[in-house]
């Protein structure tokens, strides 16, 4: 019988498996400041970009519209961010508040103490390693994502 600890043999069910465990571990850190890890990435990818519109971000977190439009309504909801009319009148750029900039700085924190004690726990070769193969896989599934689309599609 396979342990408990023993990945899935397909590659999207591994990453998923691990991330979820990942995502606990930092969603406790997370919890003093009253944000869930992606929460808090979203955020930073939001003062890393500055006012952006939302079909960047979907660019650059690799996700989808209704997961993102989700996420972003909660935070605004939360007051911390806010939607600015764009120069393109049919786009709304999607900035952080100043509660949201407070709340990123308080989370930052939390979010470095999770990160060192991941890092600590793998040891900084492992993890430099492991995020070059992870970024050699985020090619190669990003560019087979874009060559499956049909032409014209978001």
């Amino acid at each position: 019988m396979p342990s408990a600890e023993e990945l899935p043999q397909c590659v999207c069910g591994a990453l998923r498996t691990v991330t979820r465990a990942v995502t606990q571990l930092y969603d406790d850190a997370m919890r003093p400041a009253g944000l869930r890890i992606t929460q808090y990435g979203l955020l930073s990818r939001i003062a890393r970009l500055g006012p952006v519109s939302a079909a960047v971000l979907v660019d650059s977190l690799h996700a989808d519209q209704t997961t993102l439009a989700r996420a972003l309504k909660l935070l605004e909801q939360d007051g911390l961010v806010r939607r600015a009319p764009h120069s393109d009148r049919r786009a709304k750029r999607i900035e952080l508040t100043a509660e949201g900039g407070r709340k990123l700085a308080e989370a930052r924190k939390l979010w470095l103490a999770a990160q060192q004690r991941m890092v600590g726990l793998i040891g900084e070769a492992e993890w430099r390693a492991m995020r070059g193969r992870l970024n050699g896989l985020l090619g190669v599934a990003a560019k087979e994502s874009r060559a499956a689309k049909p032409r014209g599609s978001p």
